[in-house]
């Protein structure tokens, strides 16, 4: 057979492959020499850079290429292009809020985000509006150390993020009502002893109120707190009972029994960069001589307890004439003008005026379903009085089914047995020791009270009042009287069906208590 290689000349094949080959050496070898000559060494070669091409430069050239004729184009969207008004090409920017936490007496807490300049007033409006409570002036902030066991209500011109800042770690704020705050502006004679007060041992002993408050609110004056203190010794536990005075530059102790020559005064602590607070371990950590203690700390001083200058009084009125005048010494108008903010927003508000948000102060919201709809009660006065419209109603209506022989759980007996407990002066089974803490913390003024479970007797209920700075108990004891369950303060001569009724009489009329029901001891859950 013929195959298809037999007409091919290899010969011919071949010298044509070796001339191809020899062109394309050829074409390598003058690319190479190519290159010699134009980088004659391999140490002079540079790898190429970036070159900045400046945005002057072609605008400018731009604006050459451009016609004469042709206007510019404006841009429709300047918002967006320049770096200030661009949400993108504008840096963010850092606010200036902080984080503060406040804890209430059941243990929760709330955190909230404040401006720096947030005063603690404000902090406390925050918090009446978001927990639905009622403002009554009464609210505080309360500067709390555990490790320490003290705490101070914050006044309500003070920065809180600045009060923050000298807390230690372990410290935190309560949001508690305080009825005392500025219960001296009113009664000033009650806080004031005259045997506590120089001036007033050297006038004829009539002494006005008002002349009173302006001796301390004037800054020209000099007035002066004097009184025998127990002093807690540094590193010791033991006390030393000294004669003191207070004034506005400082307080200070006698080295020679009650001599006031310079000589023998010497200076304790100063008012300007302390604060005065309230012991709250007992008497027993300190071996303190009295239960009347009270502390002040530098603003400084975080938990060094050495700085620390522990007082003793010998009752709860001297104590709270040396602690009330170290405020008015140390901040002077300032109170009194944070006293006035409430009392010109009442007089300055409108019968049209928005209401506050809520009138409850266990978070509960007053509703009126008396139309088609239901509608939230903003008024404070319609409120109270729908509560009491409706306690009135279910109570009719109770004592109705029961005499028709309804088995239904509307019982006078049982009903009057629970109405109290959603009320928010009512507090269950807490002790007795709790009871006084409770009256204490919001401030012993004359009218503070709740009502608690009795340990003695289960069946009855006891009334905690305060008067004159005293903690009084009243047992309120269960009486039948054809076959229906009532309650009574005074041995049966005056009955209520229920302790609601109760309280509402001890509001209007003194009775046998020593004053009027007039503040509720209350504790608010954030």
């Amino acid at each position: 057979r013929t195959t298809m290689y037999d007409d091919v000349d290899l010969e011919e094949l071949v010298n044509e492959m070796n001339s191809s080959m020899e062109s394309v050496y050829s074409s390598q070898a003058d690319t190479a020499l190519l290159l010699n000559n134009a980088s004659p060494s391999r140490d002079r070669l540079r790898h190429s850079q970036p070159m900045h091409i400046q945005a002057v430069r072609c605008l400018q050239e731009e604006q050459q290429l451009r016609p004469a004729s042709l206007p510019a184009i404006p841009n429709p969207f300047p918002e967006l292009c320049s770096p200030a008004g661009s949400p993108v090409l504008n840096p963010i920017q850092t606010s200036d809020n902080h984080i503060v936490k406040v804890w209430s007496e059941d243990g929760a807490g709330k955190v909230v985000e404040i401006p720096a300049d947030m005063t603690a007033r404000d902090v406390c409006q925050l918090l009446v509006y978001k927990s639905h409570c009622l403002d009554d002036n009464a609210w505080t902030l309360v500067e709390h150390h555990p490790i320490l066991g003290l705490e101070r209500c914050l006044e309500d011109h003070e920065l809180v993020v600045q009060v923050q800042a000298s807390m230690s770690s372990d410290s935190k704020f309560l949001f508690r009502k305080n009825y005392a705050k500025y219960e001296f502006f009113r009664n000033p004679l009650n806080f004031f002893p005259e045997q506590m007060v120089a001036w007033c041992q050297e006038s004829d002993g009539s002494i006005l109120q008002s002349q009173l408050l302006q001796n301390f609110l004037n800054s020209s004056s000099c007035p002066e707190i004097q009184g025998y203190l127990y002093m807690k010794e540094p590193g010791r536990k033991s006390w030393k009972k000294l004669y003191m005075f207070l004034r506005r530059s400082g307080l200070y102790y006698s080295t020679k029994g009650t001599s006031k020559e310079p000589r023998h005064l010497q200076l304790l602590s100063d008012l300007e960069d302390s604060n005065v607070f309230t012991i709250i371990t007992g008497r027993k950590l300190h071996n303190a001589p009295t239960d009347y203690q009270f502390c002040i700390k530098p603003s400084k001083v975080r938990s060094d307890c050495k700085e620390l200058k522990m007082l003793c009084a010998e009752d709860e009125q001297s104590r709270t004439c040396w602690m009330t005048a170290f405020r008015l010494l140390k901040y002077g108008i300032v109170l009194y003008q944070s006293y006035n903010i409430p009392q010109q927003r009442k007089t300055n508000l409108s019968p049209f005026s928005a209401p506050v948000r809520s009138v409850s102060e266990n978070s509960l919201v007053a509703m009126d379903f008396s139309g088609r709809t239901g509608r939230v009660i903003d008024n404070p006065v319609e409120a109270q009085s729908a509560a009491l419209e409706e306690g009135q109603t279910w109570r009719k209506r109770s004592q109705r089914m029961n005499v028709l022989g309804s088995p239904s759980p509307l019982h006078p007996s049982s009903l009057s047995t629970v109405i109290h407990r959603t009320q928010v002066w009512f507090h269950g089974r807490i002790m007795r020791e709790e009871a006084h803490k409770m009256i204490i913390q919001q401030g012993q003024v004359d009218g503070l009270f709740l009502l608690r479970d009795s340990q003695s007797n289960p069946k009855a209920f006891v009334l905690t009042l305060c008067h004159h700075q005293k903690i009084k108990h009243f047992q309120i004891l269960p009486c039948e009287e054809d076959g229906q369950v009532f309650f009574s303060l005074d041995d049966g001569a005056t009955k209520f069906t229920d302790l609601i009724h109760l309280v509402e009489f001890y509001q209007l009329n003194r009775g046998v208590l020593p004053c009027k029901l007039k503040h509720p001891c209350t504790a608010v859950a954030l």
